[in-house]
């Protein structure tokens, strides 16, 4: 475990997604968002597998660590998957394993939920669209518009070209740009004057990748990987100590 792990503090987050009424393309942006504020420990994706409309969620859940949550439709035109989230959160809130929620739905049915669960002075934020009921909004500390998320590039494969102009060896490694991922955790740490922690930032990184590793770009030190991305991004050292880091424009 790295300095920048250990360094930070995080609060646990449950993160339930309401499958019917969320979109898995943004699953990322959206997991992004919580991890502002604390770590999401709990994830979860209810909803009906059976059907064709969660077949998009699948490939997505797996490589984000998502457990899907079956919850079948007895009756046509009525909502189960509402039931099975509320009572898994409340379910979650009386075990006390969490410092906050964050409830994906575009659903008004929630708003109760949300309301209950600041009745305990525990946190809650909402994503949602922006077709969302004003109520569920005013319920959550903290609600974002899915319209708001910005897509992220997708880390691009770039392979290596041979010094000697022939076609690349099968056998050679590809390397994965590591800039988006950086970015994504940057956003997840930045604080008000534009300027991100490193060691909150190590933290993301970890939270949003578990097999992230500066030696696999060449580098021992998280902060000596950052330095040698002077395009992209700017590393200070504070007089306290350690690092913080700023995107370039």
């Amino acid at each position: 475990m790295t300095d920048e792990m250990k360094s930070l503090a995080r609060n646990k987050i449950a993160m339930l997604i309401d499958g019917d009424n969320a979109q898995a393309a943004l699953l990322s942006q959206m997991l992004v968002e919580a991890g502002r504020y604390g770590q999401v420990t709990v994830r979860r994706i209810y909803g009906d597998w059976t059907t064709a409309s969660m077949k998009s969620w699948k490939e997505t859940l797996n490589f984000h660590a998502f457990q899907p949550i079956q919850q079948f439709r007895y009756t046509i035109g009525k909502n189960a998957t509402d039931s099975a989230m509320i009572i898994d959160a409340m379910d979650i809130l009386h075990a006390s394993v969490v410092d906050g929620f964050c409830l994906v739905s575009s659903d008004s049915d929630y708003t109760r939920l949300a309301t209950r669960i600041r009745e305990t002075g525990i946190f809650v934020m909402g994503i949602g669209q922006k077709k969302t009921p004003k109520p569920f909004v005013n319920a959550c500390d903290v609600f974002v518009y899915t319209e708001n998320l910005v897509t992220e590039k997708k880390a691009v494969i770039q392979p290596r070209k041979p010094k000697d102009g022939t076609k690349k060896v099968k056998d050679e490694k590809e390397e994965v740009d590591p800039v988006p991922l950086l970015t994504q955790a940057f956003e997840m740490s930045v604080q008000q004057d534009g300027w991100a922690p490193l060691a909150s930032m190590g933290s993301a990184l970890y939270q949003l990748d578990p097999g992230f590793d500066p030696r696999t770009y060449g580098h021992k030190q998280l902060s000596r990987m950052m330095m040698n991305l002077k395009e992209q991004f700017e590393v200070h050292e504070k007089d306290t100590g350690g690092f913080c880091v700023k995107i370039k424009e």
